[in-house]
């Protein structure tokens, strides 16, 4: 039974991951074809995140009422209602519109997923839960690149939802088989009283930056390899997998050695090798080949930082209080999802899309500095309880 339902929970995992890098990889020829500015992906995934943070700040509700499962699958097939919406989209204002259950679906599973392993299993399975993640982040730009090189990006994503679909049918059946497990039982403490804990502020701020970082790279790789390298759009859209392919080899790495070395120093190591990544992509050299690298060297940093805040919070602030903080840093993510990408885009269009290694790097330095301090403030916290 905890080896089934652990199965489950990466095959739902492979799910959330599939969509999150499509828009990016298809944007570049999307764009064009909708007639609208290359800034405007940034109003897309704005619905998209808006609809993330709401169904985050519910999600600890919702699990607790109708349990992890049922949540999960209701996700889904909100994601696959979206991604066939995209599919038959011919006007910029569809996209908006079919956003909406796009980002609905994300949130509240991320959450309840999230927070389920970080209570229940190991600092491993959150490393290798979000290495599955990434197969699905690494499988969509694919799609899209041939369905770009060979149809049309409406296929890319008829393609990709027709997979969701199948996840979505697969957990569905499954169901009921672990259905006595699915919920998340006690009094949630809140957001309002999650809030007010020592540290939290800090940590939904580190979350943040890490976040606005990590959404930058993933929805702009591909218009940076086409805007500042002279990329075909077909290529760049699968040159945009680098990063992917960095974060879910990294997580498969961090799941190994994450349980000996633990969530801080983890994030430590990660955030080291994810600066090394940056100054790579400051390089002065015109060749691809060194933001290619660049792009997977950034990728690998960025891998056992998100799982290892996620998997560190009911450590720094008590098992009782993890759902409710989850879902509040989930929230603190999307909102740096939804705003700092759009504003590199604009920043983009007025300056040049060279500017990117600057613009992560500020962010990961607030990242960094905003955890470090949160893990601080907790450990001061256990000394004095003691």
């Amino acid at each position: 039974m905890y080896i089934f339902l652990l199965i489950l929970i990466y095959i739902a995992f492979i799910s959330l991951g599939l969509p999150d890098s499509l828009l990016g990889s298809g944007w570049p020829v999307m764009h064009t074809e909708l007639g609208v500015p290359v800034s405007y992906m940034g109003i897309v995934s704005m619905v998209i995140s808006g609809g993330t943070i709401i169904s985050s700040l519910l999600s600890d509700k919702l699990t607790r009422k109708f349990g992890t499962r049922i949540v999960t699958v209701a996700s889904v097939f909100l994601t696959v209602i979206a991604l066939f919406g995209f599919s038959f989209s011919g006007r910029f204002w569809m996209l908006i519109v079919f956003a909406v259950p796009y980002g609905l679906g994300a949130g509240a599973i991320d959450v309840a997923l999230n927070n389920y392993i970080a209570l229940h299993y190991k600092a491993k399975h959150m490393s290798w839960l979000h290495c599955f993640w990434g197969v699905g982040t690494i499988v969509s730009p694919f799609i899209m690149s041939y369905a770009l090189a060979n149809r049309t990006w409406n296929s890319g994503y008829r393609m990709v939802g027709l997979i969701q679909l199948g996840i979505a049918l697969l957990l569905l059946v499954t169901l009921p088989v672990n259905q006595s497990t699915s919920r998340e039982d006690g009094k949630s403490v809140g957001l309002t009283g999650a809030l007010k804990i020592k540290g939290v502020p800090f940590l939904l701020l580190g979350f943040f930056a890490y976040c606005a970082a990590e959404a930058t790279t993933m929805q702009w790789a591909s218009t940076y390899f086409v805007e500042v390298k002279g990329i075909a759009a077909d290529r760049a859209a699968g040159f945009a997998a680098l990063f992917y392919i960095g974060i879910t080899a990294g997580r498969f790495i961090s799941g190994i050695i994450t349980d000996r070395l633990g969530d801080r120093k983890m994030i430590l190591l990660g955030t080291g090798i994810l600066v090394c990544g940056i100054f790579i992509l400051c390089l002065p050299v015109e060749s691809y080949t060194v933001a290619f690298a660049a792009f997977l060297v950034i990728g690998l940093g960025c891998a056992p930082i998100y799982p290892c805040i996620i998997h560190s919070t009911p450590y720094n602030f008590g098992a009782e209080n993890s759902g409710a903080i989850i879902g509040i840093q989930m929230a603190s993510a999307y909102v740096g999802s939804t705003f700092i990408p759009p504003l590199f885009g604009l920043l983009g269009n007025a300056v040049s899309f060279s500017i990117l290694p600057v613009y992560l790097l500020g962010f990961v330095v607030l990242m960094i500095t905003m955890v470090e301090t949160t893990f601080r403030i907790t450990r001061k916290e256990k000394v004095v309880k003691i």
